[in-house]
């Protein structure tokens, strides 16, 4: 496998603009957005900067969240919480970006723009976050995120109720049975793994949901459910 180059300074340039921000030290651009299978030094790629892009990203949106919705409980805040940090809704923010002609990679990654590729389309919005953080400090990051989540954080359905409460309360009522969730699949590394659930419930065809944790995955399978199944409506990324 063959180290890729960095960017050119046309395609850095490119990048910048559709981002919105202009980096100083160009390098953490290019890190940003190289995937792992693109580099055979081990830190040359956006690893270390998609751990602490979540965390960042964690905490503008529930400072957004905490000042938006003055009246909300917990639990709601909860629910729009695990909504905008969701793989789902990153990906949304790069396929908007089209971050995708930029992302770099090596011969084992393709078809970034397909729903197998999401999470590294997700983790380099985590990781552009990080970027620009440690390039300009938490206003700049910040303002990365209220550019492209304020919108989505005032969604009406931001605040729908718990999935699996939701989907157990309607497999009891229209079959009942109680929805089972499986581990299908465990990958990545220890620090920041993805798990891949199943629900199932007889007499319907099973859902899976891939997030970082069990339970995160769980509500994207639930979910998944009660939107095909006409419970919930499905909504906009």
């Amino acid at each position: 496998m063959k180290k890729v180059k960095g960017l050119s300074a046309e395609d850095r340039a490119r990048a910048e603009a559709a981002i919105g921000y202009a980096f100083a030290d160009k390098e953490r651009l290019d890190r940003a957005l190289t995937h792992a299978s693109a580099t055979l030094a081990r830190g040359g790629d956006y690893e270390r900067l998609e751990f602490l892009g979540d965390r960042v990203l964690g905490l503008c949106i529930a400072e957004l969240l905490f000042s938006s919705f003055r009246n909300a409980t917990e639990g709601e805040l909860s629910v729009r919480f695990n909504q905008l940090v969701s793989a789902e809704a990153c990906a949304a923010i790069a396929d908007e970006l089209e971050l995708h002609r930029f992302i770099r990679t090596g011969a084992d990654v393709k078809k970034l723009t397909g729903k197998n590729m999401l999470n590294v389309r997700a983790d380099v919005v985590e990781s552009l976050i990080a970027a620009i953080y440690l390039d300009a400090g938490l206003e700049a990051a910040r303002g990365f995120v209220l550019k492209h989540w304020s919108a989505r954080a005032a969604r009406a359905d931001g605040a729908r109720r718990d999935a699996k409460t939701e989907l157990q309360e309607w497999a009891h009522a229209k079959h009942a049975a109680t929805p089972v969730y499986k581990v299908a699949e465990r990958s990545g590394p220890d620090h920041d793994p993805r798990f891949t659930v199943t629900v199932e419930i007889p007499g319907i065809a099973p859902e899976t949901g891939t997030e970082r944790s069990k339970r995160a995955a769980e509500q994207v399978a639930a979910t998944k459910m009660l939107e095909r199944e006409g419970v919930w409506q499905k909504t906009a990324p």
